[in-house]
């Protein structure tokens, strides 16, 4: 028996491309002689499709999209196991099927429907009886899907019902600081059914999701057999043998998983590609500011749509230094993109000029601070009105966090690839990318960001000599403040345990809490931590609920019976209890 793993990219609701690739994919894995070609979850309708499976239109024409697949393959060719949306008696499921020799051969339904972090599957899908095996040219397939092995349970009545191999179709997001997680999980369900196990995850970037791939096989003694690489799309045909010890597959290349800072700028890469390609955008746009955020989002666009597609603008005022000036325009430079200076002066005093006699009487403020941002962001998104390019803002977690940042000027643009990295993290990103190349990567090798960019005193650059330490913790003391209040929900006194002074974590708190207005009107970004802002945090914007900094730590010896259970963060955003 021949296997083909198509590790593939989907768009969501482009239901005849996703189909014209499994077309072409087949024929594809018929030509390597493959017998069976198994694609992703929801592959048919792409992953996630959200409240489009509430809408009837949709579910009719994501049935007869697969049923006009199964008349193209109405041949002697392989069969094809796909995941799609289905409709049955009043409802939805998220479903694979097995198209054979021109039909829908088997039907099986998802069970175990993921609830939490950026997964809302309860509110539009039917939760599936538990399933059989599917019978197919003499092996019994079973066909758990993503989520189903996550628990026991699935898995455990398939092989109990005679299932011999394992089919997983995933469409599991990514998570930089995941190890080996989804790995740990599939050994978990060898280990318990016996059964070798096929697991085979898209790759691609869908709104803030970035999916990547990394699909594997394990043999029934939990050995890797086979490791596909991440971000790429890849179809791979594994050739299966039936022993006395039940189906053995051949070994095939095992690549290595990429971790670390070049996981989370793949990641970033791609889901910028992803996000100005699947929209139908020419080009991108950003303000350049000698900075280190718009610095990386410039790389990152570089790396991702090529330098032809990247237009940076300086927008200098009377506070910009002549070194950011220089430094905006070496990075440039060293990318190769359009790079256009206008200064903001006369329109910045033409808003003062206006509201002069408004303002008379009153010092010069944020208020001042915050016109030369909403001038700069007026501006940019003039650029992008004229010539379509769609604006990159370029604001890190840090500063989206705390409120750091300005509406409608800085915050203006369409997707920020840097939104769920903390400015220490993007320090290290950018350091990487000096040193590294991306797969696929569109832009030059070697420097790209100047040395100087990295080693300055960061600064908004608003007022005088302003850094942003004048308002802020420094970035290693707020990242790990922040990290505990939003990827632990570490409560304050246990923050102030690790040594934090009890002023600036409440200052941190209670900053966090009264910026959530500002992240709901702030663009989408890619999501690479394990709880980012917008799908996985969802916290009101009118909250008057602060802790009591002197309360007993919840980690307190004697408290810990009051504590509920959690578990460790899952790969796909989840816990492992």
């Amino acid at each position: 028996m021949k296997i083909a793993l198509a590790q593939l990219n989907p768009t969501v609701g482009d239901l005849d491309g996703n189909a014209r690739k499994v077309v072409a994919v087949r024929a594809d894995a018929a030509a390597k002689g493959a017998d069976l070609v198994v694609f992703p979850e929801l592959f048919i309708t792409g992953y996630p499709p959200e409240d489009l499976v509430l809408k009837p239109a949709f579910q009719a024409a994501a049935r007869a999209r697969v049923l006009a697949l199964t008349e193209e393959f109405n041949d002697e060719g392989p069969g094809v196991l796909i995941g799609t949306i289905w409709a049955e008696e009043g409802k939805v499921y998220n479903a694979v099927v097995l198209i054979e020799k021109g039909e829908v051969a088997a039907v099986r339904y998802k069970v175990d429907l993921p609830n939490y972090g950026v997964f809302d599957e309860k509110r539009v899908f039917a939760t599936g009886p538990l399933p059989g095996p599917i019978p197919f040219r003499g092996l019994k397939i079973g066909a758990p899907i993503c989520e189903d092995i996550w628990t026991e349970e699935v898995t455990e009545c398939l092989a109990e019902c005679g299932a011999e191999i394992l089919i997983v179709p995933n469409g599991s997001p990514f998570d930089w600081k995941k190890s080996d997680v989804r790995l740990n999980v599939a050994v978990a369900r060898v280990t318990e059914s016996e059964l070798p196990l096929i697991y085979v995850n898209q790759v691609g970037g869908q709104d803030e999701l970035v999916f990547d791939g990394g699909s594997f096989v394990l043999d029934a003694k939990r050995r890797l057999v086979l490791q596909m690489p991440q971000w790429d799309e890849q179809i791979v045909v594994t050739d299966w043998t039936k022993t006395a010890d039940g189906w053995q597959c051949a070994t095939g290349n095992i690549a290595r998983i990429v971790e670390g800072e070049g996981a989370a700028y793949a990641a970033c890469m791609l889901g910028v590609h992803d996000y100005v390609n699947k929209n139908g955008f020419p080009s991108v746009v950003l303000g350049l500011s000698g900075g280190i955020d718009s610095a990386l989002v410039a790389a990152l666009a570089v790396d991702a749509l090529g330098p032809d597609r990247v237009h940076a603008v300086m927008l200098p005022y009377r506070y910009t230094s002549e070194a950011s000036l220089k430094d905006a325009a070496d990075c440039a430079k060293a990318l190769g993109i359009r790079y256009d200076v206008v200064p903001i002066a006369a329109p910045v005093e033409g808003f003062e000029t206006a509201l002069a006699d408004l303002f008379e009487g009153t010092n010069a403020d944020i208020t001042e601070e915050n016109l030369q941002s909403r001038t700069r962001g007026a501006i940019v998104m003039a650029i992008s009105n004229k010539f379509g390019g769609m604006v990159l803002t370029t604001g890190n977690k840090s500063e989206m966090s705390v409120g750091y940042a300005t509406l409608y000027g800085d915050m203006n643009g369409g997707f920020n690839p840097v939104k769920d990295l903390y400015k220490t993290e993007v320090y290290r990103i950018a350091a990487w990318r000096n040193a590294n190349c991306a797969p696929h990567a569109k832009g030059p090798a070697g420097i790209v960001i100047p040395e100087n960019i990295l080693t300055k005193v960061p600064t908004a650059e608003l007022r005088e000599n302003q850094t942003d330490q004048d308002s802020l913790p420094p970035y290693d003391v707020l990242d790990d403040i922040l990290s505990c209040l939003v990827e632990k929900e570490m409560s304050v006194p246990d923050i102030i345990a690790r040594g934090h002074a009890p002023e600036v974590v409440k200052k941190v708190e209670r900053l966090l809490y009264i910026s959530e207005y500002k992240r709901r009107q702030a663009a989408p970004g890619v999501k690479i931590s394990s709880r980012n802002f917008g799908r996985d945090r969802r916290y009101p914007i009118t909250n008057r609920f602060r802790e009591d900094m002197n309360a007993r730590p919840a980690s307190a010896a004697s408290d810990k019976a009051n504590v509920p259970k959690t578990g460790a963060p899952r790969a796909d955003g989840g816990e492992v209890v």
